[in-house]
């Protein structure tokens, strides 16, 4: 074809090198567009950081006397944090243990990593423990002989922590305490929490009522209550050692519902749940920092649910005729397992058997349901069936209290007139 035939390029008509132009621009609006985006989360999630360490109180543990010193000497280092459950009782009906008003520590455990992150324990020590109170720490004069609660009420945390201390040997590292006042908030965040609950549970005096249900997904204030109610069954439980028990059910049931693929996967529900949660805690100083207790959780995560277990803390009754009647100690028993806690070492089922929860709740429970709905539990059994039969011979007789002192007698604690365990299913 001649150039006199081929048509001429029609004025001001863009050239093939403009497409190359337009594709540099294109790129650079990508690449400006990424980098804003990377900005703009990267100082949501400071912010939200800042926001959380923010809701977090703190304590100074600067001036509360001699600690106890560290006792293990291998390598790595076990952790032991105190955790207490407050409760202020501003409400109506919340005077379950007429100390409407006062404040308190219902709740107090013990939570020990070993130094190899290989298992965990929480020792859950009852209430009505009569102790030892060291002036450190407390405000006030050293007393004998009192009630292990009112630490919290004379000198709040610190007061609590040196008491452990001093009546275990064992150094605390740090003390988290959860206010029960938004504790509901945690729960609701997660979309509730599924506890099997045998039979409703009311106590209209405190406006309590539980329904029951296999499983009964508890909202926050039915879950609140599940943990604080003191009239279960036909009765008044006139020791701490049933709500104890029901406290393990239910932090291993929302441990599992936090840990699930339902909570995991929804980011508005990680969200609301670390707000919620940080807004109740009031900590140690050093502690006082959501990246830190989240070292720690991946710590347990780490661990695994079947390797985490509750304890409740051998004890016995003082004898009728006692001054502390109704009351309760802390047998041989409960000295060996601070002792060996002290040495990190593993706690044997003579010592806990009777007593002790795991994380991982009953055969069947779910710890990450693709469905994340409270009745995934079944449909996860598949997955758990290997570890069924390592299980069950260790969980029967602890969810079947009857069946305790017949089975394994020697394993069981030194409490045996303990009342049948109320709100739990067996």
């Amino acid at each position: 074809m001649s150039d006199e035939s081929r048509p001429e390029d029609a004025v001001g008509a863009p050239k093939r090198k403009g497409k190359v132009k337009r594709k540099h621009t294109v790129g650079r609006v990508i690449l400006i567009s990424a980098l804003v985006l990377a900005l703009i989360t990267g100082l949501s999630t400071i912010y939200f950081i800042r926001h959380l360490d923010g809701n977090i109180e703190s304590i100074s543990t600067e001036d509360i006397g001699e600690r106890p010193p560290e006792v293990y000497t291998g390598n790595g280092q076990p952790l032991d944090i105190l955790v207490m459950g407050s409760d202020s009782r501003a409400c109506d009906g919340c005077d379950i243990d007429q100390e409407a008003g006062a404040g308190g520590s219902d709740t107090t455990i013990l939570v020990h990593l070993s130094a190899d992150r290989s298992r965990a324990y929480a020792v859950s020590i009852p209430r009505d423990s009569i102790v030892d109170r060291p002036e450190d720490g407390c405000g006030s004069p050293a007393a004998s002989d009192v009630m292990w609660n009112a630490a919290y009420e004379i000198g709040g945390p610190l007061c609590t922590m040196r008491q452990l201390e001093e009546n275990t040997g064992i150094r605390v590292e740090h003390f988290v305490v959860v206010d029960f006042g938004n504790f509901g908030n945690m729960v609701d965040a997660v979309g509730g929490v599924p506890v099997c609950v045998p039979y409703d549970i009311s106590d209209p005096a405190h406006g309590i009522f539980v329904p029951k249900g296999d499983p009964s997904v508890l909202t926050g204030d039915e879950a609140l209550d599940y943990v604080r109610a003191r009239y279960v069954g036909e009765k008044i439980e006139q020791n701490d050692i049933s709500r104890i028990r029901r406290q393990q059910e239910f932090i291993g049931a929302l441990v599992r519902e936090v840990l699930s693929a339902g909570t995991l996967t929804r980011l508005d529900k990680v969200v609301r749940f670390l707000d919620a949660a940080t807004e109740s805690l009031t900590t140690d100083d050093e502690f006082a920092s959501v990246t830190r207790i989240g070292k720690v959780a991946m710590q347990l995560q780490g661990i695994g649910l079947d390797k985490i277990k509750f304890v409740t803390l051998p004890t016995d009754y003082y004898p009728l005729d006692s001054e502390f009647r109704g009351k309760v100690f802390w047998t041989e028993q409960a000295t060996q397992i601070w002792k060996l806690l002290n040495e990190d070492k593993e706690l044997p089922a003579r010592l806990i058997g009777g007593t002790s929860v795991s994380a991982e709740g009953p055969p069947g429970s779910s710890t990450a349901s693709p469905s994340g709905s409270p009745s995934a539990g079944g449909s996860e059994s598949p997955s758990g069936t290997p570890e069924s039969p390592t299980e069950t011979p260790t969980e029967t007789p602890t969810e079947t209290p009857t069946e305790t002192p017949t089975e394994t007698p020697s394993t069981a604690p030194s409490t045996p007139e303990q009342p049948p365990i109320y709100g739990v299913c067996s």
